[in-house]
């Protein structure tokens, strides 16, 4: 064998039982800084967590989570009650009346929400947004956020619904949809032009102007060839009470003549009066009940005398 084929065997062998060459793996890639996770409310709060089912929350979820910002609507920045370990001191809470007025009022503006500053239910230190509504404690299944059911709700002021409950005629109310909010508007301002002080405001007039009560009694509505001059002249309210009565058809009287006769008597006034004719003895039985022949005591539009 040649002398340079021999020194490149013996090359090729040295070579080959040298050590192998490791490559050096690159350095991993330097990952950047992880970003700061803000907390969110619902860490701590589980109100946070049940407010994803309420209306205010709208637009505000993302990954079935409330936006830090929606609270910071009506509670402000929470970051420094944050990093004082929830420090109460440094989070608002609306309470009262200063605390609807600056916080409930900067939404659901007056002008557009029938929210009065002049009414029953204006805010005050008694009354107020806050005393009716519950933002966070509400049943889900109540429309507006009411703090208890209506008639429970109203009650605590309003003493026309105990006779609601114990009258033996009256609304059913709390059901088939029915609520004091069907007849009352919570939020009314008293209005001018109204022909009786009580439709100034605080009662859900129809589209129309009329009564609330024609809402559902429709058949009472007219307009009548010949109207009944009590219905024309009064309300609903003249005849019957509409918060329960002791009598059938909430009558406010126990008998229909008492009714009638508080207008229809010879001794009341020429427009009203000189009924019944003389011929109605009031002491037979068969004139005691004026609905016996006077059926269409609403208005008719067949007879001048209501009897048909």
């Amino acid at each position: 064998m040649k002398r340079y084929a021999l020194g490149g065997l013996l090359l090729l062998l040295l070579s080959g039982l040298s050590p192998r060459t490791v490559a050096q793996e690159p350095p991993a890639p330097t990952t950047p800084a992880e970003e700061t996770v803000t907390p969110s409310c619902s860490d701590c709060h589980d109100q946070a967590k049940a407010f994803v089912t309420n209306p205010h929350a709208r637009g505000g979820v993302t990954g079935g989570v409330v936006s830090n910002d929606v609270c910071a609507t009506c509670h402000g920045d929470g970051t420094e009650h944050m990093e004082a370990g929830g420090d109460k001191t440094k989070i608002t809470v609306p309470r009262g009346r200063i605390g609807s007025d600056e916080t409930c009022l900067l939404c659901h503006e007056t002008s557009t929400d029938r929210i009065s500053r002049r009414g029953m239910h204006a805010n005050s230190e008694q009354v107020n947004c806050l005393t009716c509504h519950s933002v966070h404690s509400a049943d889900p299944r109540s429309p507006h956020l009411v703090a208890k059911p209506q008639l429970a709700l109203c009650g605590s002021c309003h003493t026309q619904a105990a006779s609601m409950r114990n009258k033996p005629y009256a609304h059913r109310l709390d059901r088939g949809g029915m609520t004091c909010s069907s007849c009352h508007e919570p939020h009314g301002r008293g209005s001018k032009g109204e022909r009786s002080p009580a439709m100034a405001g605080h009662l859900r007039t129809t589209r129309s102007g009329e009564a609330p009560c024609l809402s559902c009694h429709t058949e009472k509505r007219g307009p009548f060839v010949f109207a009944h001059g009590g219905a024309e002249l009064g309300e609903c309210t003249t005849c019957h009470e509409t918060h329960g009565s002791s009598n059938p058809r909430m009558l406010r009287r126990a008998t229909v003549k008492q009714v009638c006769l508080e207008c229809h008597s010879p001794i009341a006034t020429a427009t009203l009066g000189s009924q019944p004719p003389s011929f109605h003895n009031l002491s037979l039985p068969r004139y005691q009940n004026c609905t016996s022949c006077h059926i269409a005591v609403h208005g008719s539009n067949r007879d001048p005398q209501l009897l048909k």
